[in-house]
């Protein structure tokens, strides 16, 4: 029996994306701005909500990344929020956590 996914576990749930899903999904975050920063304390547990609360809303999300190792900070998000890297140019980086009940008047993806 499949275990229930908690907002913090959704590490084995994360999305494949293929290269056509990959390009939909850049089409419609060209227009986002980033909703959440992480900066110098990294994934702090503040910020991990914030995440998981802007991806239980909208979806499809833009984050800032002001950190030194923006590849290991993105892996380490992807791992614990089970959100998909759809994108990363320079220090923006654009993730999908589809919703089981997407809001919509808030989904990116049901707004398109």
């Amino acid at each position: 029996m499949p275990s229930k996914k908690t907002p913090t576990s959704h590490d084995k749930n994360t999305p494949v994306l293929t290269a056509e899903r990959k390009k939909y999904l850049r089409q419609l975050g060209h227009e986002l701005k980033p909703v959440v920063t992480i900066a110098g304390k990294g994934l702090s547990e503040t910020v991990l909500k914030e995440l998981n609360r802007a991806l239980n809303d909208h979806e499809l999300i833009k984050i800032k990344l002001q950190v030194e190792d923006k590849a290991a900070t993105i892996a380490q998000l992807s791992e614990q929020t089970g959100a998909a890297v759809v994108q990363t140019i320079g220090h923006i980086a654009l993730i999908l956590r589809p919703a089981a009940q997407p809001n919509p008047k808030l989904s990116n993806l049901l707004k398109a």
